[in-house]
């Protein structure tokens, strides 16, 4: 735990160094209407070559749920967690749709020599299919690399989609992390930020992608894409990044199972655009909940507070072609750890009553939690129609009574449900 704990300290302090925490004149900020026509789920989940259509992007942001390595299993999992049969019918019950952050690895590299791990999550999602073939689910590639990569051979199709002829070696750590050495230990010993300029960093996180689509995931969330760039990529016009997508992309039309993928990351400044095109499908970012001074565990949303992207995200034209004025956006419940003041608030610092989000929430008595979860998606619809609350379904929380948050109701099957799955049910029956 202690570990644990001072790894997400450490993103806490690379955010800042790698100048990833936006900065813009609010006064630049769209012109929202005071009560802005909500978007309405109208039901279709089409989408196929390549595109999806604004109006099912919606669709699937409304209907989101962070799901921690639901297709993992006790033997895959990087944090302790995987999906249950209860998970399965919870997710079922909500009315869910974008299944968030249902599988990953954290410097676990040798998961992906695991045939078990891919075959176990594609009979996962094809089950699920049976019963909702409108379901995505996501996978994540995060903003670390450890040396257990040098183990893992390059495939011939790696070589082949970065024009490369094909040799007989593994991938490079020493080619993956930045030259100068900057970021070199940063989630511990021997581990790396991947530096996104380099052609073998791209290589790598695209093999994890072929990967992950061979096994049902038809979406990703990048991780912190401004500090992989900030080794150089950001200052060529993230060209590294514009190369890697695009091959991702690109190996979708066959290796999805709709030949599509969207993607998104935690972009703080509303959104990469170049030439006009943003480089992902929608933004994704903490809630950061603003303590109730007064009331001990109480928060609210807020416009402006922090680095928060409540009614800031930059327009632009979309990977399927489509344009808008602001590109959507989901905002999570975050997780990265325990401040040095937990219960008490710190308007300057991303705690919430000196918790992350997720440890906050999980802190709520279940009264609280249940009114705040229709408390944020009202305010969301009457503030910022194009940015969505990703429910909490289950997450890793350091800080409160159990490792794991997990929304089921309460029962034999899950004794640690904290019972807000029917109000997550009743909220999107209502829109």
């Amino acid at each position: 735990m202690k570990t644990f704990k001072m790894i997400l300290c450490a993103a806490a302090v690379v955010l800042t160094a790698a100048g990833c925490e936006k900065e813009w004149d609010k006064s630049q900020w769209p012109e929202i209407p005071r009560r802005p026509d909500a978007v309405p789920n109208t039901g279709n989940y089409q989408f196929s070559d390549g595109v999806m259509s604004e109006e099912v992007l919606h669709n699937y942001l409304s209907r989101a749920i962070t799901q921690t390595e639901f297709l993992s299993g006790p033997e895959t999992s990087t944090d302790g967690v995987y999906g249950t049969e209860d998970d399965e019918r919870m997710l079922l019950n909500v009315g869910a749709k974008f299944i968030g952050r249902a599988m990953y690895q954290w410097n676990k590299e040798g998961y992906f020599m695991n045939d078990a791990w891919f075959a176990d999550a594609k009979a996962r999602i094809a089950r699920m299919h049976q019963q909702d073939p409108d379901l995505i689910f996501q996978g994540a590639m995060f903003e670390t690399v450890s040396t257990r990569v040098n183990d893992i051979p390059v495939p011939e199709w790696v070589f082949r989609a970065f024009g490369k002829e094909p040799e007989e070696r593994n991938f490079r750590f020493d080619d993956i992390r930045d030259e100068g050495g900057l970021y070199l230990g940063q989630w511990g010993e021997n581990t790396c930020v991947p530096d996104m300029s380099r052609e073998e960093a791209q290589m790598w996180f695209y093999f994890m992608a072929v990967k992950y689509m061979e096994a049902g995931i038809e979406a990703f969330h990048c991780g912190q894409v401004r500090l992989m760039a900030s080794m150089g990529d950001s200052d060529n016009g993230y060209a590294g990044y514009r190369n890697l997508l695009s091959k991702i992309r690109e190996a979708a039309k066959t290796k999805a199972a709709r030949g599509t993928v969207i993607m998104d990351a935690h972009l703080a400044n509303g959104g990469i655009v170049v030439d006009g095109r943003h480089l992902f499908d929608f933004v994704s970012f903490p809630l950061r909940p603003k303590e109730i001074v007064g009331e001990p565990i109480k928060a609210k949303l807020e416009k402006g507070y922090l680095d928060s992207v409540i009614g800031y995200t930059q327009g632009g034209e979309t990977p399927s072609g489509w344009t808008a004025d602001r590109i959507p956006y989901i905002l999570e419940f975050d997780n990265f750890g325990e401040s040095s003041h937990p219960g008490s608030y710190n308007w300057g610092d991303n705690f919430v009553w000196g918790y992350d989000e997720i440890s906050w929430f999980s802190l709520c008595d279940d009264e609280y939690a249940r009114y705040w979860l229709e408390y944020a998606v009202d305010y969301m619809n009457r503030v910022d129609p194009v940015g969505y609350i990703q429910m909490p379904g289950c997450r890793v929380s350091v800080s409160a009574a159990t490792r794991f948050y997990r929304c089921n109701t309460q029962s034999e099957a899950t004794p640690t449900g904290r019972s807000t799955e029917e109000t997550i049910k009743k909220i999107w029956s209502n829109q």
